[in-house]
C-alpha cells in the first residue's frame, strides 16, 4: 500500500507544479497584454496630440513668419516653410509613438536606409520633381500670381509645391505641369517685369507715303492712354514684303496693361490709316479657267468684242 501512495502523491506534485507555472504564464500573460494595452492607449494619445500639434505649429509658424517682408511678399515661400513645420511635428511624434509601442526605431532607420536605393530607383522621376521644386523655390524664377510662358503654354501660376506648378490661363483651364519639366525647359516671365512692349507690325502698299505712315501710327500710340512716355513709341519699316511694305510700331506699357492696349493700337492704328487714306494691301485670288474646248473660247471672245 505504501508503494501505491508515493507515486500517487508525486503525480500530484507534478500536476501542482504545473498547474503553478501554467498560473506564472497566464499571470505573465495578463501582465505583457496590460502593459501592451496600456502603450497602445498612450501611443495614440500621442498620435492624435501628434497630429492637432503639426496643424497648431503650422498655423503659428504661418503667422509668425508671415509678419516677415520676405515671407509676406511671397505666398509661396511661405507655404513652404509652414509644411516643412508640420512635417517635422509629424515626424517627431511618429518616432515618439514607435518608441512608446516599444518598436527600436535605430533599426527601423537602417531597414528604411537599405529599402531607400530601391525605393529611388521605383521613384526617381517623384524625387526629381522635389528636386526640382526644391530648386525652383530657391531660384524663384516665378512667384504665384504671375504669367508664365512654360514651351508654348501660358498661364497664371496659381501654386508652386514640391511636386507640380499648377497654372490657368486665359479660358481657365487648369494647367499643372512637373517641376521637373519646368527646371529643363525655357521658362519666360511675361509680367516679371513692371513694363513691357508691345509689338505690332502693318502693312502698306508700295505706293504710299512711309513717312506720313509711320507719323499716323506713332500719333496713335501717343495719343492712348495706357502707352508709356518713357520709353516714347517708335515706328519703323522693318520688311520689304512681296505685296506690302511692312512698318512695326513699337510701345512700352505696364505689365498689366498689355494686353487690352494691344488690341486698342492694332484697332485704332488700322482706322488711323484707313482715315488717311492710306493703302493696306491684302492677298487676292485670281481664278484662271483653262476650258479645252476651243469653239467656246471663241464664242466667249466674239461675245466680249475680241478678235
Amino acid at each position: 500500500m505504501p508503494d501505491l501512495i508515493t507515486p500517487l502523491n508525486q503525480a500530484v506534485a507534478a500536476g501542482r507544479e504545473a498547474a503553478a507555472v501554467d498560473a506564472a504564464v497566464i499571470a505573465k500573460l495578463t501582465d505583457m497584454a496590460g502593459d501592451f494595452a496600456v502603450n497602445l492607449l498612450v501611443a495614440g494619445i500621442i498620435f492624435v496630440a501628434t497630429v492637432f500639434a503639426s496643424r497648431w505649429a503650422a498655423r503659428v509658424a504661418k503667422r509668425v513668419l508671415g509678419r516677415i517682408g520676405g515671407f509676406r511678399r511671397d505666398p509661396t515661400v511661405l507655404s513652404f516653410a509652414t509644411q516643412v513645420v508640420r512635417v517635422l511635428v509629424l515626424i517627431i511624434g511618429l518616432i515618439a509613438v514607435l518608441q512608446r509601442l516599444g518598436v527600436q526605431t535605430t533599426s527601423i532607420i537602417a531597414v528604411l536606409g537599405a529599402a531607400s536605393l530601391a525605393v529611388g530607383l521605383a521613384l526617381q522621376g517623384t524625387l526629381s520633381n522635389v528636386a526640382a521644386g526644391v530648386m525652383l523655390l530657391i531660384l524663384r524664377p516665378y512667384r504665384v500670381g504671375e504669367v508664365i510662358d512654360l514651351g508654348g503654354v501660358a498661364g497664371t501660376v496659381q501654386r508652386l509645391d514640391l511636386f507640380t506648378t499648377q497654372m490657368s490661363n486665359a479660358n481657365n483651364h487648369k494647367i499643372v505641369v512637373p517641376n521637373s519639366k519646368v527646371l529643363s525647359d525655357v521658362v519666360i516671365n511675361l509680367t516679371g517685369q513692371k513694363t513691357r512692349r508691345i509689338e505690332i507690325h502693318f502693312s502698306v502698299g508700295y505706293g504710299v507715303d512711309l513717312g506720313e505712315a509711320r507719323a499716323v501710327l506713332a500719333g496713335v500710340a501717343a495719343s492712348h492712354g495706357k502707352v508709356l512716355a518713357d520709353p516714347a513709341p517708335w515706328t519703323g519699316v522693318t520688311a520689304l514684303l512681296d505685296s506690302a511694305v511692312q512698318i512695326t510700331l513699337h510701345a512700352w506699357v505696364k505689365s498689366e496693361d498689355w494686353w487690352q492696349t494691344q488690341a486698342d493700337l492694332m484697332q485704332a492704328g488700322k482706322e488711323a490709316l484707313d482715315g488717311a487714306g492710306i493703302e493696306i494691301p491684302f492677298p487676292h485670288q485670281v481664278e484662271i479657267s483653262r476650258d479645252p474646248d476651243p469653239v467656246r473660247v471663241s464664242v466667249a471672245r466674239l461675245e466680249k468684242g475680241e478678235g
